[in-house]
């Protein structure tokens, strides 16, 4: 495939495309759409929780999120540390209630500023996890909530890996080793799990029936997949309580 392939299409006018790096997922790239709808579906979930309150989007990357989270919440600063990153969100996310920030989510924000802090599959990526969040307990209202979001080690991971190859991630989590260190943090922690459903599901049991085998052998991979990855929806995920081991991220719940 291209380097094109893994590029932005069809961005606004003024708006500069991103390329993929690996350290962030993007809305546009069909090869991408996959990990894009897997996010997207997070961004969704909270965003139906968050009407009417103060967020921070802490390392928001291409802004999308921001997005989302700003149709249904009060405002919304979507922070990022990334120059091409932050001006691409300023230039294509544009509504009254959203405002883009470059800083590091260490530091950015004041106490009892937010309702919610959002960092969704960023934790793995820092070198302090334990401190970050007591900066977002910080920043919070009291009674406030931070949803935090990361890729489970035993389906991101080779079986028995203690990492998987993705050099941006520091550090993996296995759920009760996310729960734990939600919990030295904050008071009251609930972790769901995201799991494919509908036709990720069947693609799921279908890979285990040998189906990587088939397409080979009928010299149809490029082109099935051409069709099947631009076609996943948020619809083909679910988020729900378990089972936590089989799930591909975790969704913490954290309130003070």
């Amino acid at each position: 495939m291209s380097a094109k392939a893994y590029v932005q299409q069809d961005q606004p006018p003024g708006v500069p495309p991103l390329s993929l790096t690996g350290e962030r997922t993007l809305p546009d790239v069909p090869a991408e759409n996959y990990w894009y709808r897997r996010h997207l579906v997070i961004y969704e979930w909270i965003a139906r929780r968050v009407a009417g309150q103060r967020v921070l989007d802490m390392a928001c990357g291409e802004g999308y999120g921001s997005g989302v989270l700003a149709a249904s919440a009060a405002g919304v600063v979507g922070l990022d540390a990334n120059p091409e990153a932050h001006e691409h969100a300023r230039l294509r996310y544009r509504r009254e209630n959203l405002s883009f920030a470059r800083g590091l989510v260490e530091t950015y924000g004041e106490p009892g500023q937010f309702d919610s802090v959002v960092f969704l599959q960023t934790i793995e990526h820092v070198q302090d996890p334990q401190a970050v969040l007591r900066h977002f307990r910080d920043i919070l209202v009291p009674g406030g909530t931070a949803y935090v979001s990361t890729p489970n080690l035993l389906t991101l991971g080779p079986s028995g890996a203690q990492k998987s190859g993705n050099p941006w991630h520091l550090k993996e989590y296995r759920a009760e080793e996310f729960r734990q260190l939600c919990a030295s943090v904050f008071g009251s922690v609930e972790i769901l799990g995201l799991h494919h459903a509908r036709k990720l599901a069947v693609h799921e049991y279908a890979l285990k029936a040998g189906w990587d085998r088939v397409h080979h052998t009928l010299g149809i991979t490029q082109r099935f997949y051409d069709w099947f990855t631009p076609a996943i929806r948020q619809s083909d995920f679910a988020l729900r309580a378990g089972p936590l081991d089989r799930a591909l991220d975790f969704l913490a719940v954290c309130r003070a």
